[in-house]
């Protein structure tokens, strides 16, 4: 008999296993590298149509899978809490300005929605979401919903619902977030078709 709440190992337990060097040590490098690739994530723009595209949304959905729930949450923590005491780690900071004030205006919902995103697909890739094509698209179109609804409920509200809200915080991200979401279903699965071979 099968037991559907068994969790899986995620990437980082199999990559690094917390037995070599303590948990606590282990967890606090991964939340602080993490923290650091989210903040060049939110800093590097892309060309694309027909906005340039981050890879931000990408890495947060992909700290989830690799980390699990919970340490991919704790290290979107971190990183909200280093943007909340003014460290210019956002997208568009210092320029639209920084720390608490940033995150109150019209993107704060989306970065409650990395934390949310990066917790869910965290605990899809605990039950062994993250090693199929279908699954990991699966997982990463739900974590990209996740991000959203926080982010335009938060949008609608702060700009008003008679406002263009849609085509200021969704449809011009989707193209991007598509090529994003066929990556990782590409690029998870076939990291895990490499470590069982190692």
């Amino acid at each position: 008999m099968t037991d559907h709440a068994t969790t899986h190992p995620t990437l980082a337990d199999i990559l690094w296993s917390s037995q070599r060097t303590g948990a606590l040590l282990r967890n606090t490098i991964l939340a602080i590298l993490g923290s650091a690739l989210l903040w060049a994530a939110a800093k590097i723009q892309i060309p694309f149509y027909p906005v340039p595209m981050t890879m931000q949304t990408f890495v947060v959905l992909a700290l989830g899978v690799v980390y699990g729930w919970r340490l991919g949450a704790a290290t979107v923590a971190v990183y909200l809490l280093e943007g909340a005491f003014g460290l210019p780690i956002f997208a568009g900071t210092p320029e639209k300005g920084i720390g608490l004030a940033y995150m109150f205006g019209p993107t704060g919902g989306y970065l409650v929605g990395f934390l949310l995103a990066a917790a869910l697909c965290g605990w899809l890739a605990e039950r062994g979401w993250d090693r199929s094509i279908t699954r990991t698209a699966v997982a990463m179109l739900a974590g990209n919903i996740v991000i959203y609804v926080p982010g335009l409920l938060w949008l609608g509200t702060l700009a008003g619902w008679d406002k263009p809200v849609l085509a200021w915080g969704l449809t011009p991200f989707l193209l991007g977030d598509l090529v994003k979401l066929a990556l990782a279903a590409m690029l998870f699965p076939a990291l895990w078709k490499l470590v069982r071979r190692g």
